[in-house]
């Protein structure tokens, strides 16, 4: 095992990853971002199943990669076994008597025919973190329902929220169920192993894709719950601010977000509006007359490009943006300059570039990267790693 690249705050912290896809890949790979090692046991053959999603795939043709099993896998080292034979349930019993953290997204009670529920997990160690993410839930009367992140979209709400008006449901560009779930689970482990400092014991974490959504409703959420109204999609524009959207220009479009009454007054005099008008007096009535103040703001911002009003804005100090494809995102010397993309050296790939992690720390953090492993890859040096624990 390299060290040198597995050196941050979870160093020495062991993760057995038995997840695919992406909500369970998301977390493991986040825990191993922050330094812990990360064992991926995946099945023979096929693996992860999002090693076949594509494409596009990449590398030679005999052993093309999915592009898709690479966003979620970095930081992780690869062995294969068939859970159902002995000998796979051998391998997962002693990873499991050695490891700190278990991340599983079967459906509920796959773990349990494996030999493997929670209580037995807990006898063969009872320091052990088991995080469990799910499609709906463990239990309730939807419990046992598979979940894939567009469904969950729809049926948590968010597509409902999302798109150009109430008629147009649009899930969001990316699988945002699967990684907030990640996420999630990833927050969920890190509680359980500050209170095991204390407790000297694991416990279980759950979440879900649909616990996930849900728990970023944010203020379309009391919307319903607390003023009994029902958000719908509003398309670029924010329902509760104005202005604040997208806005055409000649030639392109520009995004502001004038969140107060300053910033309102600033960019108003920017592109030449009257401030004193009483129409505008106040977010509550710019917001009752969203389409008459987007009208009359495209009317003034159509006269000159993009960059005039994007220099005017930024000097005054009020919040715009350009729309941005993703290579210009990530050719952005911002995004480099934030750690946002990282080098690995992969076995048949090459130097690649990904993604990087979203979390940095000014005095620790990993030394380097690990690119996400060939199915099996580290199938000898995790036995031999195990064999010497057991002697």
């Amino acid at each position: 095992m390299n060290t040198a690249t597995t050196t941050g705050p979870l160093t020495g912290v062991v993760v057995v990853d038995l997840s695919r896809a992406l909500a369970g890949p998301q977390t493991a790979m986040m825990l191993g971002d922050m330094g812990a090692r990360v064992i991926k046991v995946e099945a023979p053959g096929t693996g992860d199943e999002s090693r076949g999603w594509g494409p596009p795939f990449v590398g030679p043709e005999d052993a093309p990669e999915s592009t898709y099993f690479l966003s979620c896998n970095r930081n992780k080292e690869s062995v294969t076994a068939d859970l159902k034979s002995p000998e796979g349930a051998d391998l997962l019993t002693r990873l499991v008597r050695h490891a700190d953290v278990l991340v599983e997204n079967f459906r509920p009670g796959v773990m349990d025919r494996l030999g493997f529920s929670t209580t037995r997990l807990h006898e063969l160690n009872p320091r052990l973190v088991v995080l469990s993410i799910s499609g709906f839930g463990h239990d309730g009367p939807q419990g046992g329902r598979a979940g894939y992140d567009q469904i969950a979209q729809g049926e948590a709400g968010l597509m409902s929220l999302t798109g150009p008006d109430p008629d147009s449901p649009t899930k969001v560009g990316v699988p945002i169920g699967d990684v907030l779930a990640g996420m999630n689970g990833a927050y969920g482990v890190l509680t359980a192993l500050f209170e095991r400092e204390r407790t000297g014991r694991g416990k279980v974490v759950r979440t879900s894709l649909l616990a996930s959504i849900v728990g970023v409703h944010a203020f379309q959420g009391t919307r319903y719950t607390v003023a009994g109204e029902v958000g719908r999609a509003a398309g670029n524009h924010h329902v509760a601010i104005a202005p604040y959207g997208l806005f055409r220009c000649d030639g392109g479009a520009i995004q502001v977000a004038a969140a107060n009454d300053a910033q309102w007054a600033r960019f108003a005099e920017i592109i030449g509006l009257d401030t004193a008008d009483p129409r505008y007096d106040g977010n509550a009535r710019r917001v009752a007359r969203r389409d008459e103040l987007v009208a009359d703001i495209e009317k003034k911002l159509l006269e000159q490009p993009p960059a005039h009003w994007l220099a005017l804005l930024d000097a005054a100090g009020v919040p715009a943006g350009e729309v941005r494809t993703l290579d210009q995102v990530y050719d952005c010397p911002q995004t480099r300059s934030q750690g946002l993309v990282i080098e690995v050296d992969h076995p048949s790939l090459g130097t690649i570039e990904l993604p990087g992690p979203a979390v940095r720390f000014d005095d620790s953090g990993r030394a380097g990267h690990r690119p996400p492993p060939r199915l099996g890859e580290h199938n000898e040096s995790v036995r031999a790693w195990l064999h010497g624990l057991d002697g």
